[in-house]
């Protein structure tokens, strides 16, 4: 393992700075590197470390969301709330029933296993989005408007949907309807269980540190702020809130109430996200298979663009009425665009339940990483110039 782990970061590094050198974001680089040293090409990562791989990706993404909540400034939040909690489920819903709908006349495949894949296919990837969005904001790009905050908090919630609609279609699929039909209801109460955990630990955490003042130092301050995190994901997991939303929370509660030590942390976990990003970003490319990809085929293919039309125009609906231009709109739909994270942490489940169309549902899940993360991830990096406002040096501050 320890070997994987050298050249994981040394050749994580090479691959960062190359593709930077090509004007391409650096994450793409890294997904590649995962998808050559995976499991499905050379083979050379360890089995003992992929079987950790879950584990891995969830305390990067932990790092990334504790990061993303403590750049959410609350004026801005105030200014762009309602079109955030639009971005938040109306492109993900249209995406995924029209994915849902067209795979039954594209695949022939029956309405619950066609669901199953819709909402697989719904999810949006914070790991790619959320860096992208959190580069954007210290750049001061489009934030007089708030676009990157729009888009942060957006996804943030958007993943909520997607993963409980995929479990009301996969528990309908597999016997267990009754239950599955209760989560639909239970999706707004999720979403505030999942915020009232995150403020709470927030406010906790926040007392902590201003009682314990000098008594810690630096380190067990970072150690403490995520540790604290894993804790509130794990029991988001117990008692059926979204965890990582919760985490999202815990340091927006934190900038609200210190704000100075919120800002310090911030510079902490910029360090942390240095190593973590090419963990996460390896792992999630070594989970490619690119043969289960190539048998996803044309059809697979068209499947996707339609599933990101619809998404598109769920983005443009949600954006209107705004104080976007068309512009920032148009960017609000590119950043839309990536998938990843999800699509590879629950891409095989229908497969390991016994859904019969597993495997084209695992090979379309596996096909839409493989072509919008490098599309979005691209286009986000090319589009920002171009579509959002210029740098305000002052931006950076007055966000953090």
């Amino acid at each position: 393992m320890l070997t994987s782990l050298v050249v994981m970061l040394l050749f994580g590094i090479i691959a960062i700075r190359l593709f930077q050198w090509i004007k391409l974001p650096g994450l793409l680089g890294l997904i590649i590197l995962g998808i050559i040293i995976g499991p499905y090409i050379t083979g050379f990562l360890d089995e003992s470390l992929l079987l950790i791989s879950g584990d891995i990706r969830l305390l990067a993404l932990i790092v990334i969301l504790l990061r993303a909540g403590l750049g959410l400034n609350l004026e801005i939040l105030r200014k762009i709330g309602f079109t955030a909690i639009k971005m938040s489920a109306i492109p993900c819903l249209l995406e995924g029933f029209a994915v849902t709908f067209t795979a039954q006349y594209l695949l022939g495949l029956p309405f619950l296993e066609a669901g199953m894949l819709g909402f697989i296919i719904a999810a949006v990837s914070p790991a790619v989005i959320v860096p992208s969005m959190l580069e954007l904001r210290d750049q001061g790009r489009g934030m007089d408007k708030g676009v990157p905050i729009v888009v942060l908090a957006g996804a943030s919630v958007d993943d909520v949907f997607a993963i409980t609609l995929f479990s009301v279609f996969l528990g309908m699929g597999t016997g267990s309807g009754e239950a599955s039909l209760l989560q639909v209801g239970l999706i707004p109460f999720e979403i505030i269980g999942s915020i009232l955990l995150g403020y709470v630990a927030g406010v906790v955490l926040a007392k902590f540190y201003d009682y314990m003042g000098d008594r810690i130092n630096e380190m067990e301050g970072l150690m403490i702020l995520i540790g604290v995190a894993i804790a509130v994901k794990l029991l988001g997991g117990y008692i059926n809130v979204a965890g990582l939303l919760s985490v999202m929370t815990i340091g927006f509660v934190l900038l609200y109430k210190k704000e100075n030590i919120a800002c310090f942390l911030e510079g902490k976990l910029n360090k942390v996200w240095v190593v973590a990003q090419i963990f996460l970003f390896i792992l999630i490319g070594s989970a490619v298979n690119i043969q289960v990809c190539w048998d996803a085929g044309l059809m697979g293919l068209l499947l996707i663009v339609v599933g990101l039309t619809f998404r598109s125009i769920g983005v443009m609906i949600s954006t209107l009425g705004s104080s976007l231009n068309f512009k920032e709109r148009l960017f609000c739909v590119i950043s839309y665009l990536p998938k990843a994270t999800v699509q590879a942490a629950i891409g095989g489940m229908p497969l390991a339940a016994g859904v019969p169309s597993g495997e084209i549902i695992l090979a379309i899940a596996v096909l839409s990483i493989l072509v919008t993360a490098p599309i979005g991830a691209i286009g986000i990096k090319v589009s920002a110039p171009f579509l959002l406002d210029g740098y305000h040096n002052d931006v950076k501050d007055a966000t953090s």
